[in-house]
C-alpha cells in the first residue's frame, strides 16, 4: 500500500460519531464475561450471536445498494455529480453486485482505561464490527456497525478492508487479537503478553519484534496519558494528536504534515412505519491529524460538518 493511500485510508477511518450521535460506545459485549479475560490484557470478546446480527445488518439489500453506489462513485461524495447520469450510476452499482467476503469481525480499539493504567483494564475495546464487501471489478469496502438499543446499525462505509485484513493476518500469523491505536495508525496484535506489529506504522512504533504488554502500556501513558476524558488537554478541546515522529514524542499531529484527505460515506438505519430501513448518506471530506482519547475509549476525534 503507498504511503498516499495509507493517509486516504487513515482519513477515511476516522469514526464520525459527532454526525451519528453515537460517542462510539463499544459494541455489545459478554456481560458474564466482563471481568474475565482470557489473557492478561485481552480484550472482551464480543460473542458469535451479536457478530452474526451485525452481519445481518450488512445483508440487508438497502444496505447493499448503497455500498454499490460508493463503489460506482468509486470516492466521488453524493454532493457532488458525476461525469455520468443518474440512470448509468444506477446500472453501475447494480453491475458492482457487492458481495460479503470473509468474516463480520470486532474491531477492537486502544482502551482509555488501559492508558490510564487502571488495574485490570483490556488493552483495547471492541468499539464497531466490520464487514468487508468486494466489487464485481474487484474494489473493496468495509462496511461498519455497531449496537444501538436492542439492534445493529450500518453507519459507516470505508474503502478498503484493512479491519478485517489485519484480523485475519493476526489469526493467520499465530492467534491473538488484533487491535488499533488509532492516534498514529498502528495495527498490532496481542499475543502471548507481547504487542506486536502488524504494519509499519506499528513497527516504527514499537520495533519488528514488538514489546511486552506492560512496556506498551508505559508506552502508551506516555503519549497520551495528559489527553484522556477529563483532562486538560479534553477540557480545552483542543485539535492537535500525536505525531509518534515528533521530537520528544510530544508533538502535535496536526502540525505534523501527516494529514490525508478522502471520502467517507457514513449510513445511518432507522426503522420504518412498514418495519424497513431508510439510509441517507452523508460524507464528509476527513483530515488526519485531530485526534486525542474520548469517551469510553480510544477514538480519533475531530471536527467536521455535515451538509
Amino acid at each position: 500500500m503507498t504511503e498516499l493511500s495509507k493517509a486516504r485510508r487513515a482519513a477515511v477511518t476516522v469514526l464520525l460519531a459527532a454526525g451519528l450521535g453515537l460517542g462510539l460506545a463499544p459494541v455489545a459485549q459478554a456481560d458474564a464475561r466482563a471481568d474475565a479475560q482470557a489473557a492478561p490484557g485481552a480484550p472482551v470478546p464480543v460473542p458469535a450471536g451479536e457478530l452474526a446480527q451485525a452481519r445481518s445488518a450488512v445483508q440487508d439489500p438497502s444496505v447493499l445498494d448503497k455500498v454499490g453506489h460508493f463503489f460506482a462513485r468509486k470516492g466521488v461524495p453524493p454532493t457532488q455529480q458525476l461525469t455520468i447520469g443518474a440512470a448509468e450510476e444506477a446500472k453501475a452499482a447494480g453491475d458492482a453486485a457487492p458481495r460479503l467476503a470473509g468474516d463480520t469481525v470486532p474491531v477492537y480499539t486502544l482502551d482509555a482505561g488501559f492508558v490510564a493504567g487502571t488495574p485490570g483494564a483490556p488493552v483495547a475495546k471492541a468499539e464497531f464490527t466490520a464487514s468487508k464487501v468486494v466489487a464485481a471489478d474487484g474494489q473493496t469496502a468495509s462496511v461498519w456497525t455497531v449496537r444501538q438499543g436492542d439492534a445493529w446499525r450500518v453507519v459507516n462505509i470505508a474503502s478498503g478492508g484493512d479491519e478485517s485484513d489485519y484480523a485475519a493476518k493476526a489469526a493467520d500469523g499465530g492467534g491473538g487479537t488484533a487491535f488499533r491505536e488509532p492516534q498514529v495508525n498502528a495495527w498490532y496484535v496481542l499475543r502471548d503478553g507481547r504487542v506486536l506489529p502488524l504494519d509499519d506504522e506499528a513497527r516504527r512504533s514499537v520495533g519488528a519484534g514488538g514489546v511486552s504488554l506492560a512496556a506498551y502500556q508505559k508506552l502508551v501513558h506516555q503519549r497520551y496519558g495528559d489527553k484522556l476524558p477529563g483532562s486538560a488537554y479534553d477540557r480545552a478541546g483542543k485539535g492537535g494528536g500525536y505525531d509518534v515522529n515528533a521530537a520528544g514524542e510530544a508533538g502535535e499531529a496536526g502540525q505534523a504534515g501527516n494529514a490525508g484527505n478522502a471520502t467517507v460515506t457514513t449510513v445511518t438505519t432507522a426503522a420504518g412505519s412498514d418495519g424497513g430501513s431508510t439510509l441517507p448518506a452523508v460524507t464528509a471530506a476527513a483530515a488526519l491529524g485531530a485526534t486525542a482519547l474520548v469517551g469510553a475509549g480510544a477514538v480519533l476525534r475531530r471536527r467536521r460538518s455535515a451538509d
